[in-house]
């Protein structure tokens, strides 16, 4: 289809401003010009971006002229297209939808290619200050009907194998749908005359399909091969790829939605009447898992994750602002509370966020106001009290926000749950009795009048992950952590500013002057377990180094905390191996900061990082036995640096293995010895022996 006479011309100029401009420094769109076939077209406007303002025209050809482009008029929705500006990095992303649903464009869904298209139009995105053009964008729409992007999806599931027993991927050379992939001789879509000519040449192992290869120790290969005489005794009789399990381990994918129970499968049983164990799921009355949003060991972010009972945490959940699901029946459901016919229901509690900007990121510009606003929850924080093995009360504390129902972007939202006992009140609790216990936070308190502070801190950073906005978690025993957040500097920045800046957020992780060394230590008694925290190379914000006076660098800038805690075994109780904190330390370390400048340095925030370590540090009980001369100088009789261990050939009877008490493993040895002794003397060369 041939353009009309007005429209190459205004093609030709627009390219012309789009080669000249970048040259030149101007405003200019990237590209200038763009034929649209789909319901969706975006652009890059690059330059000076300040101050722009962005409008959408639909151009009309009246007597075979083009209408002159106005500036001025702020027009951000036109008939049945919309316009959406996003602010990206010195550039502002354009993005231009076909607001209509194509289905109307499907007068004829048996015939897929249509000679005429459903939609020709020619749109003009300019960009301008107060009155004045700056550039020009020209779409030209031709979009045809029974497009691929205008057909109903499926809402059939796909079915996905069970990774268990059969790989998920059958075929993995069959890269091309519809046609046949030359040499992939799994492609099912591959004919047998077309398989014969390459029959000879098919591509070998998991990428030709031979994705469940048999292996040495399989039974059947006995056959294939020379084996020895002792192989039928230790072959494997089932299949046992080591391909199988390195997919998803799932029965179909399709959307589900977020809600707060999972329904059992009806072969399990529901123990909660006879109170609730720890680790066990909490129960609702509808025999369902009450779930919260958890995070899973690769980071997946699980909406129907069940709660465990005793078992604390607290997780963040990215998701983004299009696919959020509201959580609105929290009130509503009842949950067993361990006892027979006893229910408990939560007593939610709503706040409205303060700071949008600690939760959602790369948010876009909205030019229409659209429907009605939504509320989402950002934070979801609930306290379960317990009584011996049933739950006696819930409550739950939800921070949530409103914001516009076509907003987009990435939220972080923050899950908490703990469990406390149902007579505790406003006292800390502990973190173990005696010994700490792992992933309990570490008790602290300051004697400097500091009286809120009973922990050490990591930041929780979120969003933009500024400084400012950035919130604090406590440091939990025996986890190694790293935490950070992004301090505004600009370029005429005050360098002992900066470092007072710095050195003030890195001291308020550590307000605390002592810890305890066990998880019971009383904190009214300063004499009960508490050590005193050891600060090295402790800095002075306010001295200046020499030769600092260039503006835009800053040396000897504290950029890092460093936090070792030294623990060790202090006994047992009851079998349990308690564990005690020996003492701490905190380290600062310094870099030279200098303002990062583009092309140009302009007067802007820079971010300057800061971060903090957490190290945990075992020391034996007890100095390790020195080596002695024979271990140092052969070394094929260490087993930290061989894969042959000599000295743990008889592993069981060795100090190393603590599957068994030691009595069960001698007992258990010495009947073996019989059996082997007895198979010796009723073997042939025995018999012949005895006969002659």
């Amino acid at each position: 289809m041939r353009l009309p006479p007005p429209v190459p011309l205004f093609l030709g100029f627009l390219l012309l401003q789009g080669v000249l401009r970048p040259l030149r420094g101007d405003l200019v769109f990237i590209p200038p010009v763009i034929r649209m076939s789909g319901p969706v077209v975006s652009a890059s406007l690059v330059g000076g971006t300040e101050d722009v303002t962005v409008s959408l025209t639909q151009l009309r050809d009246e007597m075979g002229l083009l209408p002159v482009p106005t500036c001025g008029e702020l027009n951000n929705e036109t008939g049945d297209w919309s316009l959406t500006v996003t602010p990206t990095v010195n550039s502002l992303e354009v993005t231009v939808r076909l607001k209509r649903d194509l289905q109307s464009c499907s007068s004829n869904e048996t015939d897929p290619f249509l000679e005429a298209p459903c939609i020709v139009q020619a749109l003009l995105v300019s960009a301008f200050h107060n009155t004045s053009c700056l550039a020009h964008l020209l779409i030209h729409v031709e979009i045809y009907a029974n497009s691929s992007l205008g057909q109903n999806a499926s809402e059939n599931v796909t079915v996905i194998p069970n990774q268990v027993y059969q790989p998920l991927g059958p075929c993995p050379c069959n890269l091309t749908s519809g046609a046949c992939d030359i040499r992939c001789c799994c492609d099912q879509e591959c004919s047998s005359d077309l398989t014969a000519l390459f029959r000879e040449s098919c591509f070998p192992g998991v990428f030709g399909g031979d994705v469940n290869p048999p292996f040495d120790q399989l039974c059947s290969m006995q056959m294939a091969r020379g084996v020895p005489d002792w192989f039928p005794f230790l072959c494997v009789q089932l299949a046992n790829s080591p391909f199988l399990g390195y997919f998803y381990h799932g029965s179909i994918s399709s959307g589900h939605q977020v809600s707060f129970d999972m329904y059992l499968h009806t072969d399990l049983k529901d123990f909660s009447d006879f109170g609730y164990k720890q680790g066990d799921p909490v129960m609702t009355v509808d025999k369902a898992y009450f779930t919260i949003p958890q995070v899973s060991l690769a980071g997946q972010c699980m909406h129907n994750a069940p709660v465990a009972f005793l078992q604390n945490f607290d997780v963040q959940c990215i998701t983004s602002l299009e696919e959020y699901l509201e959580r609105d029946r929290i009130a509503s459901v009842k949950i067993k509370n361990g006892a027979m016919g006893g229910i408990v229901t939560p007593k939610v509690i709503y706040e409205e966020a303060t700071d949008l900007d600690r939760f959602i990121t790369n948010t876009e510009i909205l030019l229409s106001t659209g429907p009605a606003p939504r509320n989402v929850n950002m934070e979801e924080h609930y306290i379960f009290r317990w009584n011996n093995n049933t739950i006696s009360e819930i409550n739950v504390r939800i921070i949530k926000a409103e914001i516009n129902a076509q907003q987009k972007g990435i939220m972080t939202q923050r899950f908490t749950v703990k469990f406390l006992s149902y007579n505790s009140g406003n006292e800390q609790e502990w973190s173990g009795n005696p010994g700490y216990q792992l992933g309990k936070p570490v008790r602290a308190l300051s004697i400097n009048g500091t009286n809120n502070v009973t922990t050490l801190h990591l930041w929780y950073s979120a969003g933009r992950s500024l400084c400012s906005t950035a919130t604090l978690k406590p440091i939990l025993f025996g986890e190694n952590a790293l935490s950070g957040c992004l301090l505004e500097v600009g370029i005429n920045e005050n360098c002992t500013q900066l470092r007072e800046n710095a050195v003030e957020l890195l001291d308020s992780l550590v307000q605390a002057t002592h810890v305890a060394m066990r998880g019971n230590s009383n904190y009214n008694d300063l004499s009960d377990g508490w050590l005193e925290i050891i600060r090295a190379d402790a800095l002075d914000a306010g001295a200046d180094p020499p030769d600092s006076n260039v503006s835009g660098i800053c040396l000897d800038v504290p950029a890092q905390l460093n936090i070792r805690i030294l623990f060790s075994d202090a006994g047992a109780v009851e079998g349990m191996t308690q564990q005690e904190i020996l003492g701490v330390e905190t380290r600062f370390s310094s870099v030279t900061w200098q303002f990062q400048c583009g092309l140009t340095c302009e007067d802007k925030a820079d971010l300057f990082p800061i971060g903090a370590s957490v190290q945990f540090i075992k020391i034996p009980a007890q100095l390790p036995r020195p080596l002695t001369r024979f271990q140092i100088n052969f070394t094929e009789y260490d087993c930290n640096r061989n894969e042959v261990c000599w000295p743990q050939l008889l592993y069981p009877l060795t100090q190393y293995y603590r599957g068994e008490p030691y009595s069960q493993c001698v007992a258990k040895s010495l009947l073996l010895v019989s059996f082997i002794i007895l198979a010796v003397f009723l073997s042939s060369p025995w018999i012949r022996i005895h006969k002659d």
